[in-house]
């Protein structure tokens, strides 16, 4: 799941960060970046679990109102679509999901009402109704009504995104990515899987847990010789012009431009310009390409750049 764009701005928060503390250590730094792997990891999973609990929340309205000394109309006769949902009934009963869950002691309890105004805006939205309205009632059908909720609603709740922040100052601004493999889990669901349906790995491939850890170790190990580097590139800036976020991105970007010469260089440049965008200043992605550019020149004319084109 956790795939490079990813394993980069992680090695890019962990390097700001170990550049800002006084506790320095290839290790202790090693340490911080596969925990926060596993939160990422952990978010995919309690996502999952918002579900399940939205779901559950759902099934007891109903319970609630048929239980009513006097219930109404509507609900003596409830639509139980929602609450019956075929693929949340097989996702609750997946025995990686259930396994994850229970190793983490992952819970909704402490966050109730987030659950309860998740489902407050799902049933008020358009897609909702059309769902609870149609004349058919299939598999695909309940899939599809969970893809809308993460991509319209969950992806966009405030009150959400507060709460995730709370527990993790990095899972709100990971939501995104995660929710892209959770709708991309949801594709992958079959009726015909039954409770064994595979939910994503930790990692995309084999070998990206040892590139995060390279790309970490080999910032810290070369960060004299290009910092060296972007300083000699940057003389023209005033140091209080330039946004230490960039001087991390581009300490990570040479990194990998030395150290991984199966990675084209217009990948990396590009990954690593797309992250200053994002995570730095409005002006960032132009002026870490720009500082780069010059970098990747001045090696090549030196020779010290051994790289795929």
């Amino acid at each position: 799941m956790i795939n490079r764009i990813l394993l980069r701005i992680k090695v890019i928060q962990i390097i700001f960060a170990y550049f800002k503390s006084d506790e320095k250590g290839c290790e202790v730094a090693e340490r911080e970046l596969f925990h926060s792997v596993e939160k990422s990891y952990d978010l995919y999973f309690y996502l999952l679990l918002l579900a399940v609990e939205i779901t559950h929340y759902a099934q007891n309205k109903i319970e609630t109102g048929l239980n009513k000394f006097r219930p109404t109309e509507e609900e003596l006769h409830p639509n139980t679509r929602f609450a019956d949902n075929q693929f949340i009934a097989q996702l609750e009963q997946n025995e990686t999901f259930i396994k994850h869950i229970r190793q983490k002691n992952l819970s909704w309890v402490e966050n109730r009402q987030v659950v309860k105004a998740l489902f407050d805006t799902i049933t008020s939205t358009s897609y909702y109704a059309e769902y609870m309205s149609a004349q058919k009632a299939d598999y695909e059908a309940d899939k599809d009504v969970w893809k809308k909720i993460f991509k319209y609603t969950v992806l966009t709740n405030e009150f959400l995104e507060m709460t995730l922040e709370e527990q993790d100052i990095y899972w709100s601004a990971e939501m995104d990515f995660v929710i892209s493999f959770i709708i991309k889990t949801i594709k992958r669901f079959s009726l015909s899987d039954k409770n064994n349906v595979l939910l994503m790995p930790m990692y995309n491939h084999d070998d990206d847990k040892d590139f995060a850890r390279q790309l970490l170790h080999n910032t810290i190990i070369h960060v004299k010789e290009n910092q060296a580097l972007i300083d000699e590139f940057t003389k023209n800036w005033e140091l209080d012009r330039i946004a230490y976020m960039d001087v991390v991105v581009m300490l990570v970007a040479l990194a990998e431009i030395n150290d991984f010469p199966s990675i084209p260089i217009n990948v990396t440049l590009n990954e690593y310009i797309e992250i200053a965008k994002q995570y730095s200043t409005e002006k960032s992605g132009t002026f870490v390409n720009g500082v780069l550019d010059k970098i990747v020149a001045h090696l090549r004319q030196e020779g010290k750049l051994v790289k795929v084109s």
